[in-house]
C-alpha cells in the first residue's frame, strides 16, 4: 500500500512524500519488460519473448525502472492524494528520490510531489450584506435606443458620393511593409470607420478620405511573423456606404414583428426596455454583493495558478473578445480579475458547503442548454463535447456555486438610490442567474454588422476588459475534481 505524509508549505501549498512498496512496484516492472519486449528485435527471439535478463543487458535495468516508474506515476500520485484527503489544483511537480536499481533491486520507489491546492478559509457571516445600487427605470433613451437597434438590423447599406465619416462603411485594399518590402496585404476589405477594431491609426487615415483615393500611415503590426514591427500601410479606399435605416411606421412593425402597428411595437420595446433595465440592476446588485462578499476574508492566493492561467490566456490564438494586447496594463487588469475569480470561487464553495447546496440532474440540463444555445451548439453535441473534455465536473461546481450566490443574494439587502427596496426574486430562482448573465453579456457584446470583416494584414488587439462570466469549453486544467493531473518528474 502507498504510504504518504503530506506538508504544507503555505496556505495553497502541499508537498507530498511517498513511498511505494515494491510488491506494488514489482507489476509495474513486469509490465515494462513485457512492453519493452515488444518493441525490440534481438536475433533468437521472437518478438515479445525477449528474456527480462537481455532486456538489461541490452538497456540497463535503470531504463526498465524509468519507463515502469513514468506509467504508473499518476496512479500512485491518485492513491497518494486520496489517502493524504488533499486537492490538487495544479500540475504537480515531481522528484523521484528512490528507485529499484543498482543494490536496491527491489527496494521502494520514493518522490516527493508539490501542487497547489485550494486554501482553507474561516466562512464570514454573509446574510445581511447591504448594497446600494441604481434604479431600474428605462429612460426613453432606452426605449429609442431598442427601436434604433431594430431598424439597423433592417437597415441596408447604400454607396455615397462624400468623404468617408465615423460610422459609415467602406471597402477598402491595404498592402502593409516593413522597411520597403510588402509583408501582407488584403483587397476588398470591408470596415465600419470608427470601429477601432483593425489597425492603429487607420480610423484617422479613413476619415475625410473618398472613395477611389488612398492614404498612407505607420502602425504597429500585432501577431504574426512581424508583430511589433513599424509598418508602412497604404489604404486605397473603393467605396463609402452608409446605412440607411427604415421609416419606424407601421409596414415597418409589419416587417420586424408580429405587430401591425408602431405604437404595438414601442410598446412591446417599452415592456423590454424596462426588463432589461431590470436585469441590468440584478447585474449591479450581483456584482456588488459578491464584492461585498469578498471584502469580509481574505482568500490566499496561489500564485503557480494565477500565473498559469494568464500564460494560457496569452498562448491561445484567438480570444472571443478580440485578440487582446499582452502589455503590462492588460496583464495587470487581468491578473487582478483572475485572482478576483479565483477568491470567489473559494468564498462561494465554502457558502455552497454551509447552505448544503446540491445540484440535480435537472438544473445541469438546464445550464447546459442554456449555455449551448449561446454558442449556437445543438445542446446533445455540446453536453458530449463537455464530457469528452472531463468538464462536467467543472459545470457542476459553477452551476453549484452559482445557486451559492444566489442565496447569498436572497438574504442581502438591496435598495436603489432613491431608498426603494429591490425586489431580487426573479435572480434567486432556477433560471435567473441566466437572466443576469445575459444582461452582463448583452452589455459588452458589439453589435453584429451586416457585412463581416475579411482578414486585415494585421489586427489591431482590443483594449483590455474584464473578462466574460462564461467561457468556451477548453481544455481540462489539472483539478482534483476533474481528474487525478497529469505528473512530470525529475528522477533522482
Amino acid at each position: 500500500m502507498v504510504k504518504s505524509t503530506a506538508e504544507n508549505l503555505s496556505p495553497t501549498r502541499v508537498k507530498l512524500t511517498v513511498e511505494v512498496p515494491f510488491e506494488e512496484v514489482k507489476p509495474a516492472l513486469d509490465k515494462a519488460y513485457k512492453d519493452i519486449a515488444q518493441q525490440v528485435q534481438i536475433p533468437g527471439f521472437r518478438q515479445g519473448k525477449v528474456p527480462a535478463r537481455l532486456i538489461e543487458q541490452r538497456f540497463g535495468r535503470a531504463a526498465v525502472v524509468d519507463q515502469a516508474v513514468n506509467d504508473s506515476l499518476n496512479t500512485w500520485f491518485g492513491q497518494a492524494v486520496a489517502e493524504a484527503e488533499v486537492t490538487p489544483i495544479s500540475r504537480p511537480e515531481v522528484d523521484v528520490t528512490e528507485a529499484p536499481v543498482g543494490d536496491e533491486a527491489e527496494g521502494p520507489v520514493a518522490f516527493t510531489a508539490e501542487f497547489d491546492v485550494r486554501p482553507t478559509i474561516e466562512l464570514p457571516d454573509y446574510k445581511g450584506l447591504k448594497v446600494t445600487v441604481e434604479p431600474a427605470a428605462a429612460t426613453a433613451e432606452d426605449e429609442q435606443a431598442q427601436l434604433d437597434a431594430l431598424r439597423s438590423r433592417f437597415g441596408t447599406l447604400k454607396d455615397v458620393d462624400r468623404p468617408a465619416a465615423k460610422d459609415d462603411f467602406v471597402t477598402m485594399d491595404l498592402t502593409a511593409s516593413v522597411d520597403g518590402e510588402q509583408v501582407d496585404q488584403a483587397q476588398g476589405l470591408s470596415y465600419q470607420v470608427g470601429a477601432g477594431t483593425m489597425l492603429d491609426g487607420i480610423d484617422e487615415a479613413l476619415e475625410g478620405l473618398s472613395a477611389g483615393e488612398d492614404a498612407t500611415f505607420e502602425t504597429t503590426l500585432s501577431g504574426g511573423e512581424h508583430d511589433g514591427e513599424t509598418a508602412t500601410v497604404k489604404l486605397v479606399l473603393q467605396a463609402v456606404k452608409e446605412r440607411e435605416l427604415p421609416e419606424a411606421d407601421d409596414d415597418f412593425a409589419q416587417l420586424a414583428s408580429e405587430f401591425d402597428t408602431i405604437a404595438e411595437l414601442k410598446e412591446d420595446l417599452k415592456k423590454k426596455a424596462a426588463e432589461e433595465a431590470v436585469n441590468r440592476q440584478g447585474v449591479e446588485a450581483r456584482d456588488k454583493v459578491l464584492e461585498e462578499l469578498g471584502k469580509l476574508v481574505e482568500v490566499p492566493v496561489p500564485e503557480n495558478v494565477i500565473a498559469e492561467q494568464l500564460e494560457q490566456h496569452f498562448s491561445q490564438g484567438g480570444h472571443a473578445a478580440g485578440d487582446d494586447h499582452d502589455t503590462p496594463e492588460h496583464r495587470e487588469e487581468l491578473e487582478k480579475n483572475t485572482r478576483e475569480a479565483f477568491a470567489n470561487e473559494v468564498i462561494l464553495d465554502e457558502v455552497a458547503e454551509a447552505e448544503s447546496v446540491t445540484v440535480d440532474q435537472g438544473e445541469l440540463i438546464e445550464y447546459i442548454m442554456a449555455t449551448s444555445a449561446e454558442y449556437g451548439m445543438d445542446p446533445n453535441q455540446f453536453a458530449m463535447m463537455l464530457d469528452q473534455a472531463g468538464q462536467i465536473p467543472m459545470i457542476m461546481g459553477e452551476v453549484r456555486r452559482r445557486k451559492a450566490l444566489a442565496k447569498v443574494l436572497e438574504h442581502a439587502e438591496v435598495t436603489d438610490t432613491e431608498g426603494n427596496a429591490v425586489d431580487l426574486t426573479a435572480f434567486v430562482t432556477p433560471g435567473g442567474q441566466e437572466a443576469i448573465d445575459a444582461a452582463a453579456e448583452s452589455d459588452e457584446a458589439p453589435a453584429e454588422e451586416e457585412e463581416a470583416e475579411k482578414k486585415a494584414p494585421a489586427k489591431k488587439k482590443a483594449a483590455a476588459k474584464k473578462p466574460a462570466a462564461k467561457k468556451a469549453p477548453a481544455k481540462k486544467t489539472a483539478d482534483a475534481e476533474d481528474g487525478e493531473p497529469a505528473v512530470e518528474t525529475d528522477e533522482a
